[in-house]
């Protein structure tokens, strides 16, 4: 009967403070204010039948609930070191934060890394090492494009409105206008928050078509053709998979469909919103380049792309088939990593489907490099970017550049509680709570985001010279260096393996990728039987 004993001693305590008062004065019946609540408290706790310990422990177990509810910020600010937490570490969250106030980023006394763990990277730097001065751009749009679109190194990943705040959307806008980089509309389509500043954007259309879709849920040729010729839309993505949620669909519940979200989309006020796992416009990997093909003609010209999180390895090569047999190339590919993003994802999906970033742009790479496409397409790499090295790294591994989400996130205020989906966000990042908004004042974040992509970008060029090279396009695998153990260092281009331009064409037997090259079909996703 221990278990009681606490729940006890308050009902002592109670009838102590009753005589007290009665005896002594009445000064004392103020506990009562104290006490009385607990005493309805534990007969409730006893009642109910939906928590045991409660059941067991009244009044007690709530102590087991506040703690579990305290437990990150202890953790978070108490007791997780500089490189713990995450999935960002406070040491590179405040990297941002650091770079988004403009506050000097340069730290002091060494580094604080472990040289010698495994997986420590770097890039070796030259006895005649540069000052880089210029802002490097990326030219978008071959032969195929008639409004090509000269992308920064660093832009902002897809984040819909609705997944984040309006005023979230709008800052990051006004910092992307500031800066000359893109904002990617996530598959939530185009709002008013991103159009209000008038930087640069990246339209991306999602299996649910929103903002360009007929009343069943199909692609609206008209209507996508008429947002399309927005000066601000620069280039239109198409979303195969996103890394937090690869091969998931999704549902907006009525409730959330306010009118306002409902204009955006182009979907009723008050109805449920299904994005299928899957686009009805394409069911084969030359239905895609044709799909590519028709966005180019009705844009105008402008750059179309796609983006993924790499799954069965067949399907990614029976797109570069496809791309062959058609002559239809995308402007750009953004490979997006398993790392996640603010997206809300079962977690078995979170946690165990998709492939990480840096193993699956290696394989788009090496897809393009044997076929002979890899001069015709822009790769993209998406996925916990936030720096100088990450960048560069993933530059050195074929990447033409990168975009950040979470990092921008952080520049405008984002302190990573992962409330992302539960509507409550502390900082009126990510929800839609008019009264959490209205701490997220737009004129300071919006050049925030901005200081933090003109500075990532300067350490980018600062390492990039460090390097004796004259722009981050010169990097290549034998720049990245990497501690594979305690007592071995290799170049990435001994570490990972590099196809040979054309030898999926010539000598498909002769490579790693010869199964999924076999078993891929320009026809269809499915996997022919080998």
């Amino acid at each position: 009967m221990y278990r009681y004993i606490p729940y006890s001693l308050i009902i002592l305590a109670t009838l102590l403070t009753l005589i007290a008062g009665a005896v002594w004065s009445t000064a004392w019946l103020w506990l009562l204010v104290l006490f009385v609540p607990l005493i309805v408290l534990g007969a409730w706790d006893m009642r109910q039948t939906e928590h045991t310990l409660m059941r067991l422990y009244p009044v007690a177990a709530h102590v087991r609930w506040f703690f579990e509810w305290l437990r990150p910020f202890l953790r978070e600010y108490l007791f997780d070191s500089d490189h713990e937490g995450r999935p960002f570490t406070h040491n590179q969250r405040a990297l941002v934060y650091r770079r988004a106030k403009n506050v000097e980023s340069a730290g002091a006394f060494g580094t604080e890394m472990d040289l010698h763990s495994p997986r420590y990277e770097w890039i070796n730097h030259s006895i005649q090492a540069k000052h880089l001065g210029h802002t490097p751009r990326i030219r978008v749009g071959g032969d195929q494009c008639k409004q090509p679109y000269d992308a920064s190194v660093l832009n902002i990943s897809a984040m819909s409105f609705g997944s984040l705040s309006a005023r979230a959307i709008e800052a990051l806008n006004l910092g992307a206008q500031m800066g000359g980089f893109s904002q990617d509309t996530g598959e939530g389509g185009i709002s008013p928050y991103h159009l209000k500043h008038g930087g640069d954007l990246v339209w991306e259309l999602g299996t649910g078509y929103f903002g360009c879709r007929t009343a069943q849920g199909t692609f609206d040729a008209d209507t996508f053709a008429a947002k399309a010729a927005d000066d601000r839309v620069k280039m239109i993505e198409v979303k195969l998979s996103q890394g937090a949620k690869p091969g998931h669909g999704g549902l907006l519940p009525g409730a959330k469909v306010t009118p306002e979200i409902a204009e955006v989309r182009g979907v009723p006020v008050g109805q449920d919103v299904l994005s299928p796992p899957s686009h009805s416009a394409f069911d084969t990997p030359v239905g895609l380049l044709q799909f590519i093909a028709r966005l180019r003609e009705l844009s105008g010209g402008k750059p179309i792309g796609f983006k993924l999180c790499i799954g069965h390895r067949w399907e990614f090569l029976a797109i570069t088939k496809a791309m062959l047999k058609t002559g239809i190339t995308p402007d750009f590919i953004v490979i997006d990593g398993a790392e996640g993003g603010t997206g809300a994802a079962p977690v078995e999906l979170s946690d165990h489907v998709g492939t990480p970033l840096r193993e699956g742009l290696l394989f788009a790479v090496n897809c393009l490099l044997g076929t002979g496409l890899r001069d015709k397409v822009k790769l993209v790499a998406a996925g916990k970017i936030y720096d100088g090295h990450t960048m560069a790294a993933n530059l050195a591994l074929g990447a033409d550049w990168c975009n950040a989400g979470r990092a921008f996130m952080f520049s405008a205020g984002c302190v990573q509680t992962k409330k992302c989906h539960t509507d409550r966000c502390p900082t009126g990042v990510a929800t839609q709570d008019k009264l959490r908004q209205k701490g997220l004042v737009v004129a300071d974040k919006g050049p925030r985001a901005y200081q933090f992509h003109r500075n990532t970008v300067r350490a980018l060029l600062q390492y990039v010279g460090a390097a004796g090279l004259n722009d981050p396009s010169e990097l290549e695998p034998r720049h990245l260096r990497i501690r594979t153990d305690e007592n071995t260092v290799r170049s990435a281009d001994s570490v990972y393996e590099f196809l040979a331009p054309g030898v999926l064409l010539d000598a498909p037997d002769e490579t790693s990728l010869a199964r999924w090259w076999a078993m891929a079909d320009a026809d269809s996703f499915a996997p022919r039987p080998i």
